[in-house]
């Protein structure tokens, strides 16, 4: 299957550019009809693999446990794509810190990091959707700590062959390890995505990871302030210089190879789609917002111009596929991308980079940066005492386990107790 738009290691760092989907079912106005879930995981799925056939570097999916959206589940579905491309990068656009247990989130994302060769990341995020809360037992209010609690659990589970940990908002864990551990010994590179929260940027900060500026519904303004505080806060926790923080930007586009062509089709869906319609005219909102209507030059012009007030930054991800329309116009905006857009913003955000500002993360860079030429870890466990009780690490480069003194029972010592007390 022919590629157009690639490049050789487009995927070994560089910037990277690609799209998102909020994974929203929206009626398209122009035939009014609403498309079936079905069909649109189903477009989906043809989406994502498109976007690598054209020369893209990233699809992100988003989370959301309510209608009109489908994708209540990122891993498996990015499981299914990773086994159906072999470059493509996949993100997240968000994962929910705050509603999803830290545990399963470092079980989900290590296993689609090994599935998929290493071709996973994930976008840490608040979500939007407030009833998301009481349905997973938790409380709006406490949003922020328990993001930030959640995020301290996570980012140790991955670093952490045995874990003892206690807070606030889930059970205390003693003596736990979760599996599988991540690929190579290096976790998932981490985005921390918000569109008004400082308090995001300052974690991502803390952490040395990615902070993505979601970007799409609001003024450059707000994201130059947004950015610029999180590359200060960067630089303050020493983890490079403000220029080396790892950024991302949203966006979103609908292009024609004739603007006005453009303007005239897209213009019944931004009038209708939930997110958009009813508010400022497209003209307004194409004035004060990132959203672009128009030729692939002006979707150029555009994205060059975000550099002027959010400096180098390492990735750009486009929405394209929402506000109802058909699968026919996403893939056509796709080729656009890959044919006429993709190339020359490689080229043009190459030109005058200082030397120092870092590539987009990708896992081969990250093992490079942690082991050099040495080999990278591979996770190889003890012998299986069935107990599921980690005394020392359960892993042979580990510190040795107790040993174990007791026998006959295939369940481990605490089973052998019991079954001797009956």
């Amino acid at each position: 299957m022919q590629k157009h738009g690639t490049r050789e290691g487009a995927q070994e760092g560089d910037m990277q550019f690609g799209i998102f989907t909020v994974s929203d079912i929206t009626q398209d106005p122009t035939t009014g009809r609403t498309p079936s879930e079905a069909e649109r995981i189903q477009a989906t799925l043809a989406i994502a693999t498109h976007a690598e056939e054209v020369g893209l570097d990233v699809f992100a999916l988003g989370e959301h446990h309510n209608p009109p959206f489908w994708s209540s589940s990122p891993t498996t579905t990015l499981a299914y794509i990773a086994g159906r491309t072999s470059t493509l990068q996949l993100s997240t656009a968000t994962t929910l810190i705050t509603t999803n247990d830290p545990v399963k989130l470092a079980e989900d994302y290590a296993m689609l990091q090994h599935v998929s060769g290493g071709r996973a990341d994930l976008m840490l995020g608040r979500g939007n959707t407030g009833p998301v809360y009481p349905w997973f037992g938790k409380d709006i209010r406490q949003g922020l700590p328990i993001a930030i609690e959640s995020y301290e659990l996570l980012h140790r589970l991955w670093r952490e062959d045995v874990v003892d940990w206690e807070g606030k908002f889930r059970t205390p864990l003693q003596g736990f390890t979760s599996t599988p551990r991540p690929l190579d010994g290096v976790p998932p590179f981490v985005w921390h995505g918000s569109i008004r929260t400082p308090e995001v940027a300052e974690q991502a900060a803390f952490y040395g990871d990615g902070f993505f500026a979601n970007h799409i519904f609001w003024p450059a303004s707000h994201t130059q302030r947004m950015i610029a505080l999180y590359r200060q806060r960067y630089e303050h926790h020493g983890h490079g210089t403000a220029a080396q923080a790892i950024v991302g930007l949203g966006g979103q586009v609908f292009m024609r190879k004739n603007s006005q062509d453009a303007v005239n089709e897209f213009r019944p869906f931004f009038d209708n789609a939930p997110v958009y319609g009813h508010g400022p005219s497209m003209e307004e909102f194409t004035q004060q917002t990132p959203l672009t209507v128009g030729s692939p030059q002006e979707v150029i012009d555009r994205t060059l111009g975000f550099r002027d007030y959010v400096g180098d930054y390492q990735r750009q991800l486009w929405l394209i596929d929402h506000a109802g329309l058909p699968l026919k116009t996403v893939l056509e905006q796709l080729d656009l991308l890959g044919e006429e857009v993709v190339p020359v913003l490689r080229r043009e955000f190459a030109k005058d980079r200082p030397a120092d500002v870092p590539e987009a993360p990708t896992h081969a860079s990250l093992v490079q940066a942690k082991y050099g030429d040495d080999a990278p870890r591979q996770a190889t466990p003890n012998a299986n005492r069935g107990d599921n009780l980690t005394l020392g690490s359960p892993y042979q480069d580990g510190p040795a386990p107790a040993a174990v003194t007791s026998t006959g029972s295939a369940f481990g010592p605490a089973a052998t107790r019991t079954a001797g007390a009956r």
